[in-house]
């Protein structure tokens, strides 16, 4: 796209003219949509003339928009096997679902993804991630994502909304069984481990268990990727949920693993206690059911396991494929989070002692 046809985009979405904007490319992440900053100059200061006159007065609007550059087929997720593409936007589909119950999501400006974009609010770079960079204060940071992940589930479990596409796919056995694959092929084999034949056999008969085990779990809206890179932290305080297109119906520790499991910024094991049990609280008073939370946090630990060798095989993948290598200096920490996971499953014994011996981090 043109920066040409950007700052004509961001003319339309708020009447203004855009031919003075620098047009800044973002950092991306690891999905297929591109995303561009438009920034006007930064005003001079108001000078007014001995007759009153006001001259070089501030424009009304934002300083600064972004575009969501969509991709050729922007409604189909790269990480399902078998989904099929939606007739409208799933971006635009759950921010209106999110939207509407009250969750903070970026303001939209302009929705002109016919042509391939949509304009959205600026929410700056200060997602959680930098925010704790920043020195913020972690407990707080955290207690606040929690709190609004539990009333979030708490409503869409007591509120179902059809409507939503969220709840038109959903965390699967075939699902977490492609993710299982996804993983010996990137994680273990792509990497130059060297597993026998009955070794993958045994292996794969675990990982069915477990998908199993996870697949039959109480499933409603799950994010799918509520991590500290996609959740924006306001001067406020205020936090705003980004990257929702792929949401689904998962389990309900689900976005708790993504959040303090992530693999980009370490949690603690008493800080991940301690947001267990405030999440169970919170999603009890928003009026969801009471959590036994010995099993809720063994069943943390399970997701655990499949989200993170996910994790790491898929960071193998966006290098190997998608020429990307940005992740891999993540897969250390994914690796430690399976580590520590399996240690306190005993269930999973076997599995951890094939892994340790082809996975260095695993050891």
């Amino acid at each position: 796209m043109t920066e040409t046809e950007l700052r004509e985009a961001c003319a339309s979405a708020v009447g203004r003219d855009a031919s003075s904007t620098l047009v800044t490319r973002l950092a991306g992440g690891a999905g297929n949509r591109v995303y561009w900053r438009i920034e006007w100059p930064t005003p001079s200061v108001t000078v007014r003339a001995v007759e009153g006159d006001a001259l070089d007065a501030e424009p009304a609007g934002p300083r600064s928009l972004v575009v969501m550059e969509l991709p050729p087929e922007p409604g189909k997720s790269e990480e399902a096997s078998h989904e099929v593409a939606p007739v409208e936007l799933p971006f635009l589909n759950v921010h209106r679902y999110l939207s509407g119950i009250g969750v903070r999501v970026p303001r939209i400006f302009l929705d002109a993804h016919q042509r391939g974009l949509v304009v959205l609010e600026d929410l700056t770079d200060r997602t959680i991630e930098q925010a704790l960079l920043d020195g913020g204060d972690r407990r707080a940071i955290y207690s606040r994502a929690v709190e609004q992940l539990a009333r979030l589930r708490a409503h869409a479990e007591t509120h179902p909304d059809n409507s939503c596409l969220a709840w038109s796919r959903a965390f699967d056995f075939d699902l977490y069984q492609w993710e299982f694959e996804h993983f010996i092929e990137w994680g273990l084999l792509a990497r130059q481990a060297t597993p026998s034949a009955a070794e993958l056999l045994e292996l794969r008969a675990i990982f069915t268990e477990v998908s199993r085990e996870l697949a039959a779990a109480p499933r409603s809206f799950t994010h799918r990727d509520y991590q500290s890179r996609n959740i924006m932290v306001l001067d406020s305080g205020d936090q705003v949920v980004i990257d929702f297109q792929d949401a689904l119906q998962g389990p309900r520790q689900y976005d708790l693993v993504a959040l303090l499991r992530d693999s980009y910024i370490e949690v603690d094991r008493p800080l991940i206690d301690e947001m267990l049990s405030l999440y169970q609280q919170r999603f009890a008073e928003a009026g969801g059911e009471h959590l036994d939370l010995g099993a809720f946090s063994t069943f943390f630990d399970l997701l655990t396991v499949q989200r993170k060798l996910k994790d790491a095989g898929r960071f193998v993948f966006i290098d190997q494929v998608k020429k990307n290598p940005g992740f891999l200096k993540h897969i250390p920490a994914s690796l430690g989070y399976v580590k520590a996971a399996l240690a306190r499953l005993p269930q999973l014994k076997r599995a951890a002692e094939i892994l340790a011996r082809h996975v260095p981090e695993l050891r």
